[in-house]
């Protein structure tokens, strides 16, 4: 858990969640992000754990609270309630196993019903490290990104490939947005952090950049 002063170190809390089927990759995606590590034997999550990780975005400092959900049907009771508050998700699916993909629109029904309208959402094709055993084409993770407004983006949390783009370029984006929000509104604007102990205030000076950075890449 966090400790006492998580939030005393940024100028941002952005809370994001990785969802997908059990198995794809979204613990390893996380602690490659976070911790620079990567587990062969990882084991299947809990219910929900999280880690943060501190980042730049222009002269502001980003700390992304990343919640990794479990991928498994009894517990989908339990996650649906941590999408209220997300700025960002990961929608995670595993290039080797086609089911994984299919399922996909189901977790996105889950997450839009769940989940902020403004929401910024990465699909991301997982595993590229076994290419030999692929079963979902990169046409096929672009062709539904393109259909569903999202970004995309495939990644391999063995080899390291792409991961630290992806997070990057998604709290990039979510910055971008709550900027332009808070330009939009003329005052300070706070977004609660989910732990309950302090708010973080959404200060953005007018001279802060506005323009959106796409997170989108073919």
């Amino acid at each position: 858990m966090a400790n006492a002063s998580v939030d005393e170190d940024c100028d941002y809390l952005f809370k994001m969640v990785l969802i997908g089927d059990s198995a794809v990759g979204k613990t390893n995606l996380l602690s490659r992000f976070a911790k620079d590590e990567f587990y062969l034997d990882s084991k299947p999550t809990i219910g929900v754990e999280f880690a943060y990780r501190n980042t730049k975005v222009g002269d502001k400092t980003v700390k992304a609270q990343i919640w990794d959900t479990a991928g498994q049907e009894r517990f989908r009771a339990i996650t649906s309630s941590y999408y209220r508050g997300a700025l960002g998700a990961m929608l995670v699916y595993d290039i080797t196993r086609q089911g994984t993909f299919d399922n996909i629109k189901k977790w996105l029904h889950e997450l839009r019903e769940f989940g902020d309208r403004d929401m910024v959402i990465v699909l991301v094709g997982n595993k590229t490290d076994l290419v030999d055993l692929r079963e979902v084409d990169v046409e096929d993770g672009q062709k539904l990104a393109q259909l569903e407004n999202l970004c995309f983006m495939e990644t391999s949390a063995k080899d390291n490939l792409n991961v630290e783009d992806v997070f990057l370029q998604m709290i990039t984006k979510i910055y971008s947005i709550a900027s332009q929000k808070s330009l939009d509104a003329k005052k300070n604007e706070s977004v609660p952090n989910l732990d309950g102990r302090k708010e973080i205030l959404v200060v953005v000076d007018e001279e802060a950049p506005s323009k959106q950075t796409s997170c989108c890449i073919n």
